[in-house]
């Protein structure tokens, strides 16, 4: 499939589009890109149009310009400008691992979402998520830390290691999309980017700001958690879909955080029913 490429304010974000009918736009995570919803979509795209950029995470293709604001409030901005680019209205997101809609609606970005999905994503205080993902920022405040890292998985050997270990999932991740998400990492200007995401400094009072501000969604959200997640607390997913005016909640089992590649035959079957409803 092309990628496409639209130029926002903070950088030209790469995307996929296949399908026709109501909009979906998926969002990943850290260290992956749109890919990662690819068995997803391939079961939704027969009656939904499906959109899946590429957010400056990590494993993305085109740097952002030096000067782009990418905090976590920054990059839900961002993903509203994508929105409001591509002129897509009644727009269900779907989101894993980054918590960005809960930023979105906090921000006032998200007049063109009319419902959410959420897969096993940061919200609460779990930002950055688990342990993992505190040692992560905290690596990228040390000097030269994700240049050593980046050094690194230029051996194929040091990449295969990764994959293998990677926290996000309870599954081996597919070769070629674990090898190229890698790959990516090996580029300065990716690192520098990922690092401006994870130096942000939010606050408590900030994470509790975008909690709250799921009070104020009345339309249907879909709550999706994984059994087996070790990023993302079990009793997170009951207690955000508590959260919402409209919310239900659904667990998938053998599972970790990146559901989409662990569990995609239930994860599409679960949204699936959740759209027709």
């Amino acid at each position: 499939m092309p990628t496409q490429i639209v130029e926002l304010s903070a950088g030209p974000i790469e995307y996929l589009d296949s399908g026709e009918g109501p909009v979906l736009v998926f969002l990943h995570g850290a260290m992956k890109d749109g890919r990662v919803w690819r068995e997803v979509v391939s079961g939704l795209e027969s009656d939904y149009r499906c959109i899946r950029p590429t957010m400056p995470l990590g494993a993305h293709r085109l740097p952002m310009h030096s000067d782009a604001d990418l905090s976590v409030a920054g990059l839900a901005r961002l993903v509203g400008e994508f929105l409001e680019a591509l002129d897509l209205r009644e727009v269900t997101l779907i989101q894993n691992h980054w918590g960005a809609a809960q930023v979105m609606l906090a921000e006032g970005c998200a007049d063109r979402i009319d419902r959410l999905v959420l897969t096993a994503c940061e919200a609460f205080d779990n930002y950055p998520p688990g342990a993992p993902g505190r040692l992560f920022a905290r690596l990228a405040h040390i000097p030269f830390a994700l240049d050593i890292m980046g050094t690194a998985l230029r051996s194929s050997w040091i990449r295969r290691r990764a994959a293998s270990s990677d926290v996000t999932a309870v599954h081996p991740l597919p070769t070629d999309l674990a090898d190229d998400w890698q790959r990516r990492f090996t580029d300065p200007a990716i690192r520098r980017d990922l690092a401006k995401v994870l130096r942000d400094t939010y606050t408590p009072e900030d994470k509790s700001r975008w909690a709250a501000a799921a009070a104020d969604f009345d339309k249907p959200v879909l709550v999706i958690w994984a059994e087996r997640d070790k990023l993302m607390p079990r009793d997170h997913g009951r207690r955000l879909a508590d959260s919402f005016a409209q919310a239900e909640l659904v667990e998938i089992a053998d599972s970790g955080t990146c559901i989409p590649l662990d569990q995609p035959a239930g994860l599409t079957a679960t949204i699936a029913k959740f759209l027709a409803g």
